[in-house]
């Protein structure tokens, strides 16, 4: 009996041991198949990194201006040379096809105004419409290789989720840009403008004034991201009015104000939402007494404004859409006009392009009015010049504006689900208080624009007043209307240029309500 105790135990002790053992291979196996991947994913980003580089093929895209690889303003190849991509219509839709293209995972957000630094080379695209499926930003629909009416400061960048290195995490890795983020300035910041011809005009400059009074040296402020948002903020706090441009320029640096331009950067990254009262509200980058903002470019890239005492500020009409809403089934035979102008879903060029018989398709539309009244002390004028407005055939008449109005509906994630815009919207007086003449007209290449207490109105049984829901699931969503939506136009205030309502869409019917202004 002590025996077969003994020979037990013994059996015991082997069976722990195996098991211990086991368990040890398997641990080193882990490890190392935790190894080999992670150095195989090394392997691949460092190949992705360097084939991005080499890769000078048409439709071939990188980004400059950033912190790394992964954000700055986007760059396509195309006759050999690279150009920048403009940022009207740009959005969500386009950063993610660019970020794919790229190797990486996704988007984190589109840049726009030259968050990266101006442009310093040919516009290759303008008005890009991806669906964000696209396997390249060459397969979007655009205006045309090198045909745009932007300036430098209209750079469209992105900021791509970075790739994971490390697979023992389930972290996702942060970017730089939320690793130091931006803030707001405690102390109080004065402001002049310098270099101007007049008062109202000039480069920002701004110092840091203290508790006590005390006051540090005088710097300048970054132009990266720098718009009409931020200006408007800096004309509000010197009482000047409101912003007519906010420019990235070096064109008030002339020495002949005794004064030139400080070396000192101050400010950088400075991000208003445009109600500020003043420049310190806004969000920057981290700065201080003894701190040095950062900045594309080491000379000249300054912030400037011009102010004037009187502005123009279109308000969406919400009641008129609410009243005017509704479904209507049409023939894509019927929409050859709107298709020209990126005016119905991607799928529908998808039916067209696969589809002999694509003109007997329909596509559900969601149509409503569109009613714009301008409540200011100045007229809207359009801000490209006359001699650069476009000819459309279909309607017969001049667009003086390529974004105008967009209108998307929204799911309860945040995620666009359906769009439409008006991308060449002609300005005029349809509707004028009493008392008031109307100016401005379409028809016989009239001057455009929208008169003070006058409204430019879209009726919804024209081309483009619409949002082609034909893929969009029945429910409840948020529809926002947006006008003047990229701040190319200066107004008094931005924040009631936005409808944003709750959609109601049913199998037989549609409308919207609860209604509010806010900004695009």
């Amino acid at each position: 009996m002590s025996s077969l105790l003994v020979w037990c135990a013994l059996l015991q002790t082997l069976l722990l041991v195996t098991l211990r053992l086991g368990d040890c291979a398997i641990a080193v196996d882990a490890n190392r198949t935790s190894a080999l991947e992670e150095a195989r994913l090394q392997r691949e980003n460092l190949v992705r990194k360097y084939l991005k580089r080499l890769k000078k093929e048409e439709g071939a895209l990188k980004l400059v201006g950033g912190r790394g690889d992964f954000e700055g303003n986007v760059e396509i190849f195309h006759a050999g040379k690279w150009g920048a991509i403009c940022d009207d219509e740009w959005d969500q839709a386009e950063a993610e096809v660019v970020c794919r293209q790229l190797g990486f995972p996704g988007h984190v957000k589109p840049t726009h105004t030259g968050h990266f630094g101006r442009a310093k080379r040919k516009f290759w695209m303008d008005n890009l419409w991806c669906g964000g499926k696209e396997a390249e930003l060459t397969d979007c629909r655009f205006d045309g290789w090198g045909a745009n009416d932007c300036e430098s400061g209209e750079a469209a960048g992105v900021i791509c989720k970075q790739h994971a290195t490390d697979t023992t995490t389930t972290s996702k890795p942060v970017p730089v840009e939320l690793k130091v983020p931006k803030e707001r300035f405690s102390q109080r910041l004065e402001l002049r403008l310098v270099g101007g011809r007049v008062e109202g005009e000039g480069r920002v400059e701004v110092r840091i004034v203290d508790g006590l009074g005390g006051a540090g040296p005088w710097g300048s402020v970054c132009g990266d991201g720098w718009g009409l948002l931020e200006g408007n903020v800096v004309c509000r706090q010197l009482n000047l009015g409101y912003a007519n441009n906010a420019v990235q320029t070096d064109f008030f640096s002339d020495e002949a104000d005794g004064k030139g331009l400080p070396e000192r950067v101050l400010l950088s990254g400075t991000e208003c939402y445009g109600n500020e009262s003043t420049l310190a509200d806004c969000l920057h980058d981290p700065i201080g007494w003894d701190t040095v903002g950062t900045c594309s470019e080491r000379k000249g890239h300054v912030a400037a404004v011009t102010c004037v005492p009187a502005m123009a500020d279109l308000v969406f009409d919400h009641v008129e859409m609410e009243q005017s809403l509704h479904l209507e089934d049409r023939l894509m035979y019927l929409l050859q006009c709107a298709m020209e102008e990126n005016c119905v879903a991607t799928q529908a060029y998808e039916i067209q392009r696969d589809n002999p018989n694509w003109h007997l398709e329909t596509r559900r539309l969601l149509k409503f009015t569109a009613r714009v009244v301008n409540m200011g002390t100045a007229d809207f004028r359009p801000h490209i010049p006359k001699h650069l407005w476009e000819w459309h055939l279909c309607h017969m008449h001049y667009h003086s504006m390529e974004v105008f109005a967009t209108f998307d509906v929204i799911d309860g994630q945040g995620r666009k689900v359906a769009e439409g815009h008006k991308a060449s919207f002609c300005l005029e007086d349809n509707q004028c208080l009493p008392g008031v003449e109307p100016r401005y007209a379409c028809a016989n290449y009239g001057d455009q624009g929208i008169s003070v207490n006058c409204s430019d109105i879209y009726r919804h049984n024209i081309d483009c007043q619409w949002v082609d829901i034909s893929e969009l699931d029945f429910g409840e969503y948020t529809m926002r209307v947006a006008i003047n939506p990229e701040f190319k136009v200066p107004e008094m205030r931005f924040d009631n240029n936005a409808a944003t309502c709750r959609l109601l869409y049913t199998q037989t019917y549609a409308r919207v309500f609860d209604c509010k202004h806010e900004r695009p």
